[in-house]
């Protein structure tokens, strides 16, 4: 759908953006902090891909969905931070209806893939830690390769359902998002329509895309926990446990804030709530991923310790 019928459907053609504070002047010293944020979350998810790219050892499955994860990282950070960092240092909150469904869409892709490379990275787990012997077997990279490319037809395909959505919504009042980006819990906090139906759309949407991930990692988790408790050697337990504590962390941070955000009635958001916990998911999780992958992870700090002495 193109950008001037969107318009067509609504009297609403300008959204203001609030960002992080009601403030109409520009917030220089939040602007230093969030782009020092964005350049380290840029710059540490391609260290990551490096250190993977360059060291032989750590072309495995693992390493593979962890450089996704980091492409994941830098595409999502890149979606939101950018225009927060201009409403920081210009004080110019405006964006375009189109400008703001297209934000949208590429949020939510992103958004997607992300949680789908963290059930494969869970899956990944399951298959090395169960099935040891059948591991190079299971996870080829044909299959890896196609498993990726999975991730990302959901996430086109979520894009479109969530843009369909907004299409059909209109908007006759208030234009202001109390946020720092263009989501779907503000969209329809501001509908003129009956969002009661949208909002069990969303729920159920949002429960196949994010709700059945979660539980199928779960489940793999309590089966690895299973077979590694039944492992005699306390030296192979704890090197199960470590190579899952990482990913546990990722999961545990990306999907606590995601179900907070997107599974609530939109009548019952809190703005200043809304506006912390969006900041996680949105900046602080690809920042914090190259941290918790490389700082818990041996292979990792000895493959950057190379790169850097060399």
């Amino acid at each position: 759908m193109e950008a001037s019928s969107w318009r067509n459907e609504s009297s609403v053609s300008v959204f203001l953006i609030v960002g992080l504070s009601e403030t109409a002047d520009p917030q220089i010293p939040l602007f230093l902090v969030f782009l020092a944020v964005y350049l380290i979350t840029v710059v540490g998810n391609i260290v990551i891909l490096s250190v993977i790219s360059s060291d032989q050892r750590l072309h495995t499955p693992m390493y593979f969905f962890l450089a996704n994860l980091a492409v994941v990282d830098i595409f999502l950070s890149s979606v939101t931070v950018p225009k927060l960092l201009l409403i920081l240092v210009t004080a110019q909150k405006s964006i375009s209806y189109a400008g703001c469904v297209t934000q949208l869409y590429f949020f939510q892709l992103f958004m997607v893939v992300e949680c789908y490379i963290l059930t494969v990275m869970a899956y990944d787990r399951y298959v090395a830690i169960c099935f040891p012997l059948n591991y190079n077997i299971i996870m080829s990279r044909a299959i890896r390769i196609r498993i990726v490319l999975s991730c990302w037809a959901s996430g086109l395909l979520n894009s479109v359902v969530q843009i369909c959505i907004v299409s059909s919504m209109i908007f006759c009042g208030p234009n202001i998002i109390h946020e720092h980006f263009c989501d779907l819990p503000p969209l329809l906090a501001l509908s003129c329509s009956d969002t009661s139906k949208y909002d069990l759309l969303v729920f159920t949407e949002g429960s196949l895309v994010t709700m059945s991930p979660f539980v199928f990692i779960v489940a793999s988790y309590c089966r690895i926990l299973k077979i590694v408790l039944m492992m005699r050697s306390s030296c192979r337990r704890y090197q199960a446990f470590s190579t899952c504590s990482s990913h546990l962390t990722s999961v545990a941070l990306f999907f606590g804030t995601v179900f907070f955000t997107y599974f609530r009635p939109s009548s019952s958001n809190s703005v200043e709530d809304d506006r912390s916990v969006s900041v996680v998911y949105s900046i602080l999780t690809p920042l914090l991923n190259p941290f918790i992958y490389s700082l818990r992870n041996k292979q990792v700090k000895e493959s950057l310790k190379k790169i850097l002495l060399m």
